[in-house]
């Protein structure tokens, strides 16, 4: 584990504001702004990182209550870990990218052969499947209190808003430093509540400040998409439980030729999704 003694304080300062006055903002503003969110009221880090995966490109209204739902059927690493995988992607329907939830069960599934349990550390939390730098600085604020480099949309919004308003293209190699040097080390949890609220009001209240960012990529359109197609063939395998389903069938359910379908089973086996048995895809 990190010391929060070794956690910097200081950094080349942003051209507009110090880093001082930037806490003293932030502060006051997510307070004002504060949300009291179902996955704030938790120290649990299976449950932090749950919700971090969920709210990642998903509106908070539409994560509460599939969170809550999602911990009923899976309350525990455990409980994940040793679920049928159908079951989870069952759960995951409506989510939007599947693969999370694959991801999830596989960093389940690693995490409950640990001799230590959760990872605390944050490059032994990277090595699990499907988190990142954010998703690991998360879980390290919100459940274990600990100094985290959280650089996601509503903490960049801030970030760009306030020390470069009139910067565009801004790289997030720029950004990383203040936002280390920013966290507090005696409360790192409620700095990133404060963040997210205050950046979440910004996004309402003023031109996207993120969309200055160079790694701002507007995300493509779904209907249509090699993507939604994927999401279609997901769901008739799940609704053929416990059977399965051919090309033939997948190529009427979704509109499409059988050689296409065929390509798209193949690819979803080949990540996990199902299994092939003969000319009968499962999942």
């Amino acid at each position: 584990m990190e010391s929060a003694d070794a956690w910097p304080i200081t950094v080349e300062p942003a051209p507009d504001m110090d880093l001082l006055s930037f806490r003293d903002l932030v502060w006051r503003e997510g307070m004002e702004q504060y949300r009291d969110l179902p996955w704030r009221r938790t120290r649990d880090p299976y449950a932090i990182w749950v919700s971090e995966v969920m709210l990642q490109q998903t509106q908070v209204s539409r994560v509460d209550g599939r969170w809550q739902r999602w911990l009923g059927r899976f309350g525990t690493v455990e409980d994940l870990a040793h679920a049928n995988t159908a079951d989870v992607l069952e759960e995951w329907q409506g989510m939007g990218y599947n693969r999370r939830a694959l991801a999830l069960q596989r960093a389940a599934q690693t995490i409950v052969e640990l001799p230590d349990g959760f990872p605390v550390d944050e490059k032994e939390l990277q090595a699990l499947p499907g988190i990142g730098p954010a998703t690991a600085a998360g879980i390290r604020a919100f459940a274990f209190g600990l100094p985290s480099t959280y650089l996601e949309t509503n903490v960049r919004t801030v970030f760009l808003h306030h020390l470069y308003p009139q910067e565009d293209g801004v790289p997030d190699k720029r950004l990383i430093p203040l936002v280390r040097a920013a966290c507090p080390t005696d409360d790192p949890r409620g700095w990133y509540y404060a963040l997210l609220d205050y950046g979440a009001w910004l996004k309402r209240t003023v031109p996207n400040p993120s969309r200055r960012s160079r790694g701002h990529v507007r995300q493509s359109g779904f209907e249509g998409s090699h993507r939604q197609k994927r999401a279609q063939v997901v769901r008739l395998l799940l609704g053929a439980r416990p059977g399965g389903v051919t090309p033939r069938q997948v190529a009427l359910g979704i509109g499409t030729d059988e050689q296409s379908a065929l390509g798209l089973l193949d690819e979803l086996a080949s990540e996990g999704f199902c299994t092939r048995n003969g000319n009968v895809w499962q999942v």
